[in-house]
C-alpha cells in the first residue's frame, strides 16, 4: 500500500480479534482513504463481521474520517443473507436490517452492503485503486490480471450495478477460496479473516497491478485562466487532475465515455471537451449545460466554481487512471443504459445528496 503524503506508513499487527481488531479496521480504514489512488472522496468502503453483526462504512462517508469520525453502520448479517438469497428488493440498500440502537446517527450502510456480505471472510476492503481501474475497463482485462495476478485466489466480475446486480454477479463466481475480485469498470475487493492479512493482500494485489503513468505535459494555467474568465469556472484544487488533458491519449480515452459508476455520481456521464478556440463560456452555451468539468486538450482542466471536495477527488481519479491506459487499448464503456441506472437509483441519489450539501465529507 503506498504511503500517502504527510502519513505515516500504517503497521497492522496480528493481535486479538474484538474491539483491537475493530480499531485496527478503523486505522487501515483511515490509511487507505487518505491515499488517492487506493480511495477518491466517498468512495470505498470496508466492513467486518463480529457476532452476527457486518459492521460496514456508511454510504456517503469517507474513510479517510474512520479513526475520528463513527463512520461505521451494524447490520445483522443472517437477515440480510437471506434476503440476498431471496433476492428481496429489501437487500438492495440494507436499510431495513440496521440495528437502530447502535446506530445512533441513523446512518444508511454502503451501497454496497451486499457484497461485503456475500463474501464469507471476517475482513472486507472494497477501493477504487486506480491501478485496478485501469485494468478492469480494458476488454482483455481477464489477460491482464491472469499475467499478473498467477498465484492468487482471484476471480474477475464483469461490470454490474453496485449494490444488490453486482453481488448477484459476484456470488455467480465466488469459489471457497475466493480472497480478490477484480469489479469490471470499478474496482477492486480483498477479503482476509484479519485486519493485518486483509492490509498484507491489499499492499500485494496493488503492487502486482500497478504500472506508472504515462507522463504527460505540465498545465498553460495562463491560458486556462483566460479561458475561465467571466465563466463560473476556475482551476482544479490538484495540479494532477490537469493531466487528462495535456496528454492527449488520456484525452482521448476520456472523451469517449464513463469508465466507471463514481465518475458518473461525482462528474457527470463523460467528460465535455472544449472544441478549438471554446473558452468555458462558450462551451456552457453549446452544451447547453454547466458540466462540472472541461477538458481543454493539451492545456488542462477546469472545474465549476461550486465543485465540491468529491468532484474534485474524482476529478484528479480520472487523470490518474486514464494515464495507466495503454493509448492504443480497446476500452469498454459504462452503456447509455448503465449511466442511466446509476443516475436514477434512488441510493446514489442520497450520496448525491451528501455530496451537494457536504454532509460527512470532509
Amino acid at each position: 500500500m503506498r504511503e500517502p503524503a504527510g502519513e505515516g506508513r500504517l503497521m497492522v499487527h496480528p493481535v486479538d480479534t474484538g474491539a483491537s481488531e475493530f480499531r485496527m479496521l478503523r486505522s487501515l480504514s483511515a490509511s487507505i482513504g487518505a491515499d488517492p489512488l487506493l480511495v477518491q472522496g466517498a468512495g470505498g468502503n470496508t466492513s467486518i463481521k463480529q457476532a452476527g453483526v457486518l459492521w460496514i462504512k456508511a454510504s456517503g462517508t469517507w474513510l479517510k474520517n474512520a479513526r475520528d469520525d463513527e463512520i461505521m453502520v451494524p447490520v445483522a448479517l443472517a437477515p440480510l443473507l437471506d434476503a440476498v438469497a431471496h433476492r428481496s428488493p429489501a437487500a438492495e440498500t440494507a436499510g431495513q436490517f440496521t440495528l437502530v440502537d447502535l446506530n445512533p446517527r441513523q446512518l444508511r450502510p454502503s451501497i454496497e452492503t451486499t457484497v461485503h456480505a456475500l463474501l464469507p471472510q471476517k475482513i472486507v476492503v472494497h477501493v477504487h485503486c486506480v491501478e485496478t481501474i485501469s485494468i478492469a475497463v480494458q476488454a482483455n482485462a481477464e489477460a491482464l490480471l491472469e499475467e499478473r495476478l498467477r498465484g492468487l485466489d482471484w476471480a474477475l466480475v464483469p461490470y454490474r450495478r453496485p449494490g444488490l446486480p453486482l453481488a448477484q454477479a459476484i456470488s455467480e463466481r465466488l469459489k471457497p477460496a475466493t480472497n480478490v475480485l477484480v469489479l469490471g469498470n470499478h474496482g477492486l475487493v480483498v477479503a482476509a479473516d484479519t485486519v493485518a492479512e486483509a492490509a498484507l493482500l491489499l499492499q500485494r494485489v496493488t503492487g502486482l497491478l500497478a504500472r506508472p503513468p504515462r507522463p504527460s505535459p505540465s498545465p498553460d494555467l495562463d491560458a486556462l485562466l483566460r479561458l475561465a474568465a467571466g465563466s463560473d469556472y476556475r482551476l482544479p484544487a490538484s495540479a494532477a487532475a490537469h493531466a487528462v488533458a495535456t496528454d492527449l491519449a488520456s484525452c482521448r480515452i476520456a472523451a469517449s465515455g464513463s469508465l466507471y459508476p463514481d465518475h458518473v455520481i461525482f462528474l457527470g456521464v463523460g467528460s465535455v471537451i472544449a472544441g478549438p478556440g471554446e473558452n468555458a463560456a462558450a462551451v456552457v452555451a453549446r452544451t447547453g449545460s454547466a458540466p462540472t468539468s472541461i477538458l481543454f486538450p493539451g492545456k488542462g482542466v477546469l472545474m465549476r466554481r461550486d465543485a465540491n471536495a468529491g468532484a474534485e477527488a474524482m476529478a484528479r481519479c480520472l487523470s490518474d487512471v486514464v494515464a495507466r491506459v495503454d493509448g492504443a487499448a480497446r476500452v469498454n464503456y459504462l452503456s447509455p443504459k448503465e449511466n442511466a441506472e446509476l443516475l436514477n437509483w434512488d441510493a446514489e441519489k442520497y450520496r448525491q445528496q451528501l455530496n451537494r450539501e457536504g454532509a460527512t465529507l470532509q
